[in-house]
């Protein structure tokens, strides 16, 4: 017997400042669905998805949940008012027996339950929403660029996470490997139209390009018709068109359907120009040691970066990426060792919390008022390249349309914010470009041109990314960050790193078996088979996690102790029994990991 579906929009039609933004929509989310929901920046994906959640109500047309049916939302910039911490709003509306959960997700996400609201950047407010939408575990889960500000290791964990639920899902992200890895199906919004593919979002472009094909080949035909039935009208004797008003009322009818069509919309028309050519050896770095406190940044490190290289760094958040490349730069000095940099440097730089941008200026005058890009005299200009130009044009060589540029910054979306920053760093030369969290709220055809434009440009890049994609499209080498100090040099983008990782540590533990049956060097096996300090650091932490493990399975014991839960409350019952099955493999896991590391100290 067919299930009924999750949530149903039926004809929904809505308006903002006068424009359609969807016009008798419909859609259907079924159980178990994971669905990717693309579409261009300002296309409405997230105005679509707050109507999906209830929380934006349309003009016309009617939202239909399942009864029973829990729908969870999280929002891009949530609001905590009211809430003295993250943890107080992460559990908030939920039972107080289960917002244990909320430390289980915080442990994954790496975000803070004690952080305080007050202090709390917006990318720990995003993580505790998301964690909030992950521990009350809904039936549908509604996730609004869920990645962003999430390091690699936390996306693994979601990415996990959302495989493993039987919850349906749909997914607004820019991340192409978090989207393929994970969906379905996909909801593609164009020019205020939603179609649906029962694929998930690997074939998504080629299913684009095939549906944008057929519809040129449409209007190529409706244009040749109408040309066809012109020329009748004009060459036609008068009497013959008195007999074929018909004919004429159709071919204005042709005409208003040509005129009716939504043209799509284009690629921004972004550039980079280079400056002059810098020295060959962009920066070179010998023994950098750098420290905060008794926290390693890097210890020993020696890098070389050459004209025309792409570099990433990549590691955990707050492991010291940009602190790194500022040291680099000679803005950030090392405790020990030293930085040359190369001769004619023209940095241009992309900073991940956009401060380049002042919220309360309008579009306009973020751009005029900048001294490198104003041109004396004229208000209304400015120097894009070397060669003037006037600043609506080019801001809508980035797609802003005209009552845009009169508005301020904070009213833009994040995807919009990224954009302005491109437009006012393409519009300098320079030959080193510092990249850091570019792709956070970039749509994907934008990403496409960025990456490209990456490719031709003549200068140096230094990346920080956690979209493995990127990396992998972008990157010609990748400086591993992972803790404790350590900064390792590979070849390649993200997934050559990872098979180079892989083959060391392979290579190492071959070595290391070698050396002990050979009985060779005994001191150097100790120090090889020791723990490591982030070894050491994981055996003084694993009591903890294996005492709260404990604590929470004796909780969901005595929860599920109640005889009258499963008739009452029987998906409550489901999601303990699910919970108490991974508390009890994670405790597992965890013994077997304290003994195999207790063996390896005492070796």
């Amino acid at each position: 017997m067919a299930r009924a579906p999750l949530l149903q929009l039926s004809e929904i039609s809505l308006t903002f400042g006068g424009d359609p933004i969807f016009d008798n929509l419909s859609l259907v989310v079924q159980p178990g669905d994971r669905v990717a929901l693309v579409g261009r920046n300002g296309s409405g994906k997230s105005t679509l998805m707050k109507v999906m959640a209830g929380l934006v109500e349309a003009d016309r047309g009617q939202r239909t949940a399942a009864p029973g049916v829990s729908v969870g939302y999280m929002e891009q910039d949530p609001t905590m008012e009211g809430f003295e911490t993250l943890g107080a709003y992460a559990a908030s509306g939920m039972d107080p027996d289960e917002a244990y959960r909320v430390d289980m997700v915080a442990e994954g996400l790496k975000f803070n339950p004690a952080g305080l609201v007050a202090t709390a950047s917006g990318g720990e407010k995003r993580r505790a929403a998301l964690a909030k939408l992950m521990a009350e575990a809904p039936e549908l889960m509604l996730l609004d660029e869920p990645t962003n500000h999430l390091d690699i290791e936390a996306i693994a964990w979601l990415e996990a996470e959302l495989k493993s639920t039987k919850a349906g899902y749909v997914l607004i992200s820019h991340d192409r490997a978090f989207l393929r890895n994970l969906t379905r199906a996909t909801l593609w919004i164009d020019r205020g139209e939603v179609r649906r593919a029962e694929e998930g979002f690997d074939g998504f472009e080629a299913w684009r390009d095939r549906l944008w094909e057929e519809e040129d080949q449409q209007r190529h035909k409706l244009n040749r018709k109408i040309k066809a039935e012109a020329r009748w009208a004009v060459e036609g004797i008068s009497a013959r068109r008195k007999r074929n008003q018909g004919r004429v009322r159709a071919l204005a009818d042709l005409r208003a359907e040509r005129a009716g069509q939504i043209q799509r919309q284009g690629a921004a028309a972004m550039a980079f120009e280079g400056g002059a050519t810098s020295g060959k050896k962009v920066v070179e770095a010998f023994g950098l040691f750098k420290a905060f406190g008794d926290k390693p940044i890097v210890q020993g490190l020696d890098l070389t970066v050459q004209r025309g290289d792409r570099i990433a760094f990549v590691g955990p958040n707050g492991v010291g990426k940009t602190t790194l490349i500022k040291m680099l730069l000679g803005q950030v000095a090392p405790d020990q060792g030293e930085v040359k940099l190369g001769t004619n440097l023209e940095i241009a730089l992309f900073d991940q919390t956009r401060a380049q941008l002042d919220p309360d200026m309008t579009l306009w005058d973020n751009l005029v008022n900048d001294p490198e890009m104003g041109v004396s005299g004229k208000a209304d200009q400015i120097m894009v390249r070397g060669v003037p130009k006037h600043v609506i044009g080019y801001l809508k060589e980035f797609l802003f349309d005209e009552a845009q540029a009169r508005a301020p910054v904070r009213a833009l979306s994040g995807g919009e914010k990224a954009r302005l920053l491109l437009a006012r760093l393409m519009a300098k030369p320079s030959n080193l470009l510092i990249l850091d969290e570019p792709t956070n709220d970039l749509d994907i055809e934008t990403l496409d041109l960025l990456q490209d434009l990456l490719g031709d440009y003549d200068g140096t890049v230094l990346l920080v990314s956690h979209d493995r994609d990127f990396l992998d499209r972008t990157a010609t080498t990748t400086v591993a960050m992972e803790g404790d100090g350590q900064a390792t040099v590979y070849a390649g983008g993200w997934s050559d790193y990872q098979s180079q990782r892989g083959t060391r540590a392979k290579a190492a533990s071959s070595v290391g078996k070698q050396l002990s049956t050979k009985g060779k060097q005994p001191q150097a096996v100790a120090r090889k088979t020791g723990l490591s300090f982030t070894e050491k650091h994981r055996l003084d932490e694993l009591p903890g996690v294996i005492a709260r493990l404990e604590a929470e399975i004796a909780k969901l014991e005595t929860l599920m102790m109640d005889p009258d839960l499963f008739t009452q409350n029987p998906v409550k019952f489901e999601k303990a029994t699910d919970a108490l099955t991974d508390r009890h493999a994670k405790l597992q896991d965890a013994e077997a990991e304290w003994l195999m590391l207790e063996e390896k100290a005492a070796q």
